[in-house]
């Protein structure tokens, strides 16, 4: 049975059972910060599961996309050791929310191994919690099972939790026996050994519980049911492979990188691992990319580059020189595009990345070798072991891989730490997770509790921007209470507002309310949860739960704010005109004063693109198109073609924002009436923020005028200067003769520096039948330090030459090895030590270092050691 066939015959069997087939959330949650990425088909119905979200149906079946790399969740290290381990992979998965529970379960279960894929009966296997007599009983009375097949075991194996906190309860697990000629030999072989023989299928989970933070259970609204099933081990056991590497879905992987290396898989373990390991970290990069995901050096940006690098540094050890990752995104985007649509979408963005992030590593290589070489040059004599610390510093800082360090280590007879390397990595993902936990998706639990308490806030905003309102609750320095007064500071909640929350890149709006009796300041709103905050200064009054007020919102900045934000929308569409489909929104930020919009992107744009996206965002504000709105459903919506963005969650009903025949969007945002509102459009900056992601910045309105009127008057202050017409000829005709006034210049000196050379070589003493030169030469910059030691050498012939110039109150300081005497004498210890002595520092290659020192009271000493240190050999 082919992997596409064991996806559909599990999903159309849960369709037939009256589940609602729902299509896999992006690998990276939104809004939940226990983790980096989405590893259970579950995550996507976190908030289902705790009452927070209702759905339209209560029974679904997923195939969802999945990682574990980083995090509690953490396979990396094993991939490619292992028949099993993955980064990433897709789970098979069906639910129930508070609708059927474990009887139910175990049946769908039972009969979709047994009667649709056909597994043995008498293979299968089942564990239930140790402390679980209904699972127990249900497996005996509604299976073939045999009690002596029905194992129980402790809270480790068959008590599952997502996190450290979040729903949780119970499993069972469905185990196949695969025969002793795959178990270890041992005649102790026994489900639990850590061999391949029982190996685990299908978990159930009962879902009871939410785990919170202090580790306390307590039961869920309603129980509900949590499945889990990967389908490349499924698909391992039909297609009667041992390895899921050898299934079909990484075969068609496996094949192109044979074809590309001229290496056959099955050759030799080490070539069979690093071919698993880029099937593998490839079809993870693919998917992360094709979510919106770019490489970084923080949170999950850093994990993926960590895969890519991986990836990379495998594909080194089967022999590829040049980036070999971009070339194999077909082999993934062939085998599963049809599935996974945005793979196919996001290919060439994909290919283009992957192709940057391998050459950047083959750079940072190269650095960490040099690095690497300058650390084992300093370890004192008699040190064998290399730090595990500085082994970690390169691997944190320059992707050097631990696997590669041990192997140089090995070749000059050294050793490396290490148990050091690991503790210092250990200690990183606790910073890391930390860090990722604290992030501002995190929720606090306080807004949590007062939505379920006083309810939904109420959005009026599109229609209004004035409203009568009731303060439902006051919440002061992360407390609920109950009043304010003149002065406080504290967040408002109503029970409807016309203040824009903040959120999807939009600030939040500003304003005031008032009552007759108490008057306050709205300086910010935001979204938490379904509620509005307004953070507000009380300027009269006391202010209590309960009151009645009139919310007004700033006319001046909600307008301000909404050319920003219609502008985005125009100005995406502008990109993908230009720059080409390629395009994707990767961030924004809309404010009153301007407008950020990061998008993706290989390089810099040139002033002729920026000039044509100028141009069309500017036509369509001239012809002050009406912006219309719409509210509908989700899956009509995406089928009219509108324009959505990676990681965003959207619900059954979407509001979509179109500037008819130009641009379309779901958008929750505020915007302007017509395209003409906005006035007028101009980029003020563009710049990369990070790989593979560029950024705009741009003015709209009053703003964008100010900022065209300031440049013009610039302009035109040049001109009056440069008492001209055409201030762009004459610079360009003041730079040409500034060049030529420069070169005129370096000319003289080169020659002052062949007539200072004459004396500089006339102070040339040989010692050790070695001509050796220190001399110091002032008032001359560096680079003409440089010339004149250059000189010197090519004069010279043969011999070791320091020279220092002292200029504005600090030396500069040069020592040269000619090309004979290198293997002898060290041009970088040399010029280390003589700065040393003056109280500064320095460095560089065998035949030449620059250094300085600020010390030049000492300058003339230090010179006249160089004579000592050649004469000792002390370098």
């Amino acid at each position: 049975m082919k992997s596409s066939d064991v996806r559909n015959a599990f999903l159309e069997f849960f369709k037939s059972k009256g589940h609602e087939l729902v299509k896999s959330s992006s690998s990276m949650p939104k809004n939940d910060p226990t983790l980096l990425f989405t590893n259970a088909g579950m995550v996507q119905f976190k908030s289902v599961f705790l009452g927070e979200e209702s759905r339209p149906y209560t029974r679904a079946a997923t195939c969802q996309k999945c990682m574990r790399a980083g995090g509690k969740h953490n396979d990396l290290e094993n991939v490619g050791h292992t028949a099993r381990h993955h980064t990433f992979f897709e789970m098979l998965g069906n639910f129930s929310f508070g609708d059927y529970f474990k009887k139910d379960a175990i049946l769908f279960a039972w009969e979709l191994f047994t009667e649709v894929y056909k597994l043995p009966k008498d293979k299968l296997w089942a564990t239930v919690y140790l402390k679980d007599d209904e699972a127990e009983q249900l497996w005996k009375e509604l299976t073939d099972i045999p009690a002596e097949r029905i194992v129980r075991l402790g809270e480790k194996d068959n008590f599952w939790q997502m996190g450290d906190t979040g729903p949780c309860g119970p499993c069972s697990e469905i185990i196949i026996d695969q025969g002793p000629e795959v178990g270890c030999g041992s005649t102790d072989c026994k489900l639990g050994c850590d061999c391949d023989r029982y190996l685990e299928l299908w978990n159930l989970v009962f879902m009871q519980y939410n785990r919170d933070e202090s580790g306390n259970l307590t039961p869920l609204p309603k129980p509900s049911i949590d499945t889990g099933m990967g389908l490349e081990r499924i698909t391992a056991i039909m297609q009667g492979k041992r390895n899921n590497f050898d299934t079909d879905l990484f075969s068609p992987i496996i094949s192109a990188v044979e074809s590309m290396s001229g290496i056959s898989y099955g050759k030799s373990p080490e070539t069979d691992i690093s071919m698993r390991v880029i099937a593998d970290h490839l079809r993870a990069s693919t998917f992360l990319i094709s979510d919106g995901l770019v490489p970084s050096n923080e949170g999950r940006g850093y994990v993926m580059r960590r895969i890519i690098r991986r990836a990379s540094r495998h594909a080194r050890l089967l022999g590829f020189s040049e980036p070999v990752l971009c070339k194999l995104v077909d082999a993934v985007v062939d085998s599963m595009g049809s599935v996974y649509p945005e793979l196919s979408s996001e290919k060439e963005r994909t290919s283009k990345l992957l192709m940057i992030e391998e050459e950047r590593f083959s750079r940072t290589l190269e650095q960490g070798m040099r690095l690497l070489d300058d650390l084992i040059s300093k370890m004192k004599d008699g040190q064998k072991t290399i730090p595990g610390v500085e082994l970690f510093r390169l691997y944190d800082t320059y992707g050097f891989p631990l696997d590669l360090a041990r192997d140089i280590a090995l070749d000059k007879h050294l050793l490396i730490d290490e148990a050091g390397f690991h503790s210092e990595m250990q200690m990183q993902r606790e910073r890391a997770r930390a860090s990722w936990v604290g992030e501002d998706e995190a929720i606090a639990t306080i807004y949590k509790e007062l939505a379920s308490e006083i309810g939904e806030t109420v959005f009026v905003g599109y229609q209004t921007l004035e409203s009568e309102a009731v303060v439902k609750a006051i919440v002061k320095d992360g407390k609920v209470i109950t009043q304010i007064s003149a002065g406080d500071e504290a967040e408002l909640f109503f029970d409807k507002t016309p203040f824009y929350g903040e959120s999807g890149g939009q600030m939040g709006d500003i304003g005031n309310i008032s009552n007759g009796e108490i008057e306050a300041d709205v300086v910010d709103t935001k979204k938490e949860v379904s509620l509005h905050a307004h953070v507000i200064k009380l300027k009269q009054g006391n202010l209590k739960v309960w009151d009645k007020v009139k919310c007004v919102v700033d006319l001046s900045s909600r307008r301000a704010t909404a050319r920003n934000h219609t502008s985005t929308h125009l100005l995406h569409t502008a990109l993908r005109s230009v720059l080409g489909d390629h395009v994707k929104q990767a961030g924004s930020l809309v404010s009153p004063e301007r407008m950020r919009f990061d998008f993706a992107h290989f390089y810099s744009l040139d002033r002729k693109e920026i000039e044509a996206i100028e141009d069309i965002v500017n036509a369509k504000v001239v012809e002050n198109i009406a912006v219309q709105t719409e509210v509908m459903n989700i899956q009509d919506a995406l089928k009219s073609g509108v324009i959505a963005l990676f990681g965003e969650k959207y619900g059954e009903e979407v509001r979509v924002v179109s500037v008819p025949g130009f641009s379309s969007e779901l958008c929750g945002g505020t915007h302007c009436t017509a395209t003409g509102d906005i006035g007028a459009f101009t980029i003020i900056s563009e710049g990369s923020v990070a790989s593979g992601i560029r950024r705009i910045e741009a003015l709209t309105g009053m703003a964008a005028f100010e900022h065209l009127r300031e440049r013009s008057n610039e302009l035109r202050l040049i001109a009056e200067t440069l008492k001209t017409d055409k201030p762009a000829e004459r610079v360009e005709k003041l730079i040409a003769d500034l060049k030529e006034t420069e070169k005129e210049v370096d000319r003289m000196k080169a020659k002052a520096a062949s007539q200072n050379s004459s004396s500089v070589l006339e102070s040339a003493v040989e010692i050790n039948g070695v001509k050796v030169i220190s001399k110091r030469v002032d008032n001359l910059e560096q680079k003409d330090l440089r010339v004149l030691a250059d000189n010197v050498r090519d004069r010279l012939g043969s011999g070791i030459i320091v020279l220092s110039s002292a200029l504005n109150g600090q030396a500069s300081i040069l020592a040269m090895v000619t090309a004979d005497l290198s293997k002898e004498y060290n041009a970088g210890k040399l010029l280390k030590s003589v700065a040393t002595l003056c109280g500064g520092s320095g460095g560089g290659k065998p035949d030449m270092a620059q250094g300085g020192t600020k010390n030049i009271e000492n300058l003339d000493k230090a010179l006249e050691a160089v004579y000592d240190l050649v004469k000792i050999r002390k370098f």
